[in-house]
């Protein structure tokens, strides 16, 4: 049997090569938004009006958000082996702020290039520092108390969509913050998104923090078996969960599920907030992957594992980029800079909905944007990694 993993002279690669690769393929969804002419008119889902290599390009990025939500819990726990309690509190604290913040102001100007701001999305990035603020005050308790927060949270939080169904107009700003997406029109043209309800998250980064204990004990053959295991169990739950089709999927609660008549329906699980089927579909499959990829392995891994260790960075960086390219493709449409000014309500300025490329466009441009990345993350990696004294460089 291998000793335990000593984290402060090792990480734990699989962490890095999984969440390299989901900010890989989150690139694929937001070039998509930026690239694609139907990304704003029609819904890449919808069984109706899609087809395969549409409905897939859109489907695989589900897996983005909630597998770094939840590696993002485990790596918290695996920071509690090496800080303090308090230290780890204040920390996930005041980097949860840091993040709401920067979504606020930074993410929001890359998506939108307005410099009024008039309309703010609370999307990935808050929900991801939100959550941390609460699990900065959760860790104070007990281990099992923690594990039991999250199976509730995250098994439970859909029961609350009976209560949606039956006030659907009474909901207050914190019911939408909490659970359920809206649009609110703050006077004065400007506008607020909650896209991403915190509670479901919060739940899913508590999951996390416990997996991390797991994941801390390096047991070789052994915990493959317990991850394989863990995975396989997640993603049957998921098979029988949503062929009963009574609970777990607001759609079922509100009465609007679709037949499951086909792989586009089955698959077809609610992201806002991200309901049990959803984060069952997406987390099994990715701890399956941890069992068989605990290594970087050659080349190709390194390089992917590169952007999964500077994960926020790239987000930031990726953001600009798409969008600055999709600049370029507006004007030499002969769009003028004044008709690139959206009056739309949370459409980025300098897109015009209903135009755009084809698909094996968008996947070119796609793996272009990724590569012209990853020179500049290769040097923060680096740059990290030789200069750990410096504190600011973990809130980046």
């Amino acid at each position: 049997m291998e000793p335990a993993l000593n984290l402060s002279q090792k990480r734990i690669e699989s962490i890095d090569l999984l969440r390299g690769l989901v900010m890989i393929i989150m690139a694929l969804d937001h070039t998509r938004d930026f690239f694609h002419h139907a990304a704003f008119t029609e819904d890449p889902l919808n069984p109706a009006t899609t087809y395969p290599a549409l409905y897939f390009t859109r489907w695989i990025t589900h897996f983005c958000a909630p597998v770094f939500v939840f590696l993002s819990g485990a790596s918290a726990y695996l920071q509690s082996l090496k800080k303090t309690k308090k230290e780890l509190s204040l920390f996930l604290i005041k980097r949860g702020f840091w993040l709401i913040l920067i979504e606020i102001t930074v993410i929001n100007f890359a998506f939108s290039f307005d410099v009024h701001f008039n309309e703010i999305g609370l999307q990935t990035i808050w929900s991801i520092g939100i959550s941390m603020v609460i699990l900065g005050l959760v860790i104070w308790l007990p281990f099992p108390l923690v594990l039991f927060l999250g199976l509730l949270i995250v098994l439970g939080h859909n029961s609350l969509d009976f209560y949606e169904r039956d006030h659907p107009n009474s909901l207050s700003m914190g019911y939408h913050l909490l659970h359920r997406p809206n649009l609110f029109n703050l006077g004065g043209g400007f506008h607020l998104l909650v896209l991403y309800p915190f509670l479901p998250w919060a739940g899913l980064m508590m999951m996390g923090y416990c997996f991390g204990k797991l994941l801390s004990n390096n047991r070789g053959p052994e915990q493959k078996k317990i991850l394989l295991w863990l995975g396989m169990g997640i993603v049957l739950f998921f098979v029988a969960v949503r062929i009963l089709d009574m609970y777990g999927d607001p759609d079922v609660i509100n009465g609007t599920d679709k037949p499951l008549n086909s792989l586009y329906s089955f698959l077809e699980t609610n992201k806002y907030p991200p309901s049990l089927l959803y984060m069952c579909m997406t987390i099994g499959p990715a701890i399956i992957f941890m069992a068989f990829f605990r290594k970087t392995g050659g080349r190709f891994g390194q390089i992917i594992s590169v952007y999964g260790r500077v994960p926020f960075f790239y987000y930031i960086l990726h953001f600009f980029l798409i969008h600055l390219v999709s600049m370029i493709f507006f004007f030499a449409r002969g769009h003028s800079f004044s008709s690139g000014l959206n009056n739309e309500v949370m459409t980025p300025n300098f897109l015009k909905p209903g135009e755009g490329e084809s698909l094996w466009i968008v996947y070119l441009l796609w793996i272009l944007i990724v590569a012209a990345l990853y020179p500049v993350c290769k040097w923060y990696d680096a740059y990290k990694t030789s200069h750990k004294e410096k504190w600011w460089l973990s809130y980046l």
